[in-house]
């Protein structure tokens, strides 16, 4: 097959793609495959109350919340992680260690941690870049919140951003969860 030009080479390969499920696709556009159930919400800023419907998925959480931030403003989700705490809800976020430093005197990532809920600091990466919330992952209806909303003032009243709530997707929640874990596993506690 080394020989093969490489027209000759593409038309084979896409022969393969095509004519094979799964594995084949797998083979040439890696990454995990789920099967798509439950339901996704998607939301649209400015417009759209992106962080109304966050706050409001934290507030119906019953056991677990957790997250995964990289900029952290948005005083109405801090808010709804501390009640969430108070509650009894098992809340811990995972921040962006430039970012908090970035953030001082205007980040909520010391007000959660303030409020009691266990932040930890990921600074393995140049940029920990996520915005995430994987919630009551294992209910009978958890979620995953993502997509470009960083949780700030901001992504919700200048920035053109989207946000994503998955539910029921238990495939899903368990790679968002498996994620989160492999990044709390390198994260250290925020310094007081």
């Amino acid at each position: 097959m080394k020989n093969l030009p490489r027209h000759a080479m593409l038309c084979f390969s896409l022969a393969l793609l095509f004519a094979s499920p799964a594995p084949a696709y797998e083979m040439f556009f890696p990454g995990k495959t789920i099967t798509a159930s439950g339901t996704v919400q998607v939301l649209f800023t400015p417009g759209d109350d992106a962080a109304g419907q966050i706050v409001l998925t934290i507030e119906q959480a019953q056991k677990q919340v957790l997250v995964q931030t990289y900029s952290f403003t948005s005083k109405e989700i801090a808010q709804a992680l501390i009640r969430a705490k108070q509650r009894g809800v098992d809340v811990q976020v995972i921040a962006d260690a430039e970012q908090i430093l970035r953030m001082e005197g205007r980040g909520k990532v010391a007000t959660v941690a303030d409020g009691g809920v266990p932040v930890f600091v990921d600074s393995q990466h140049s940029s920990a870049h996520n915005k995430v919330m994987v919630i009551d992952a294992g209910a009978a209806n958890p979620v995953v919140i993502t997509g470009s909303f960083n949780f700030t003032h901001a992504a919700q009243h200048r920035n053109a951003e989207n946000l994503l709530l998955f539910r029921g997707n238990r495939e899903l929640v368990k790679a968002y969860l498996d994620n989160w874990r492999r990044h709390r596993e390198h994260s250290q506690p925020l310094a007081k």
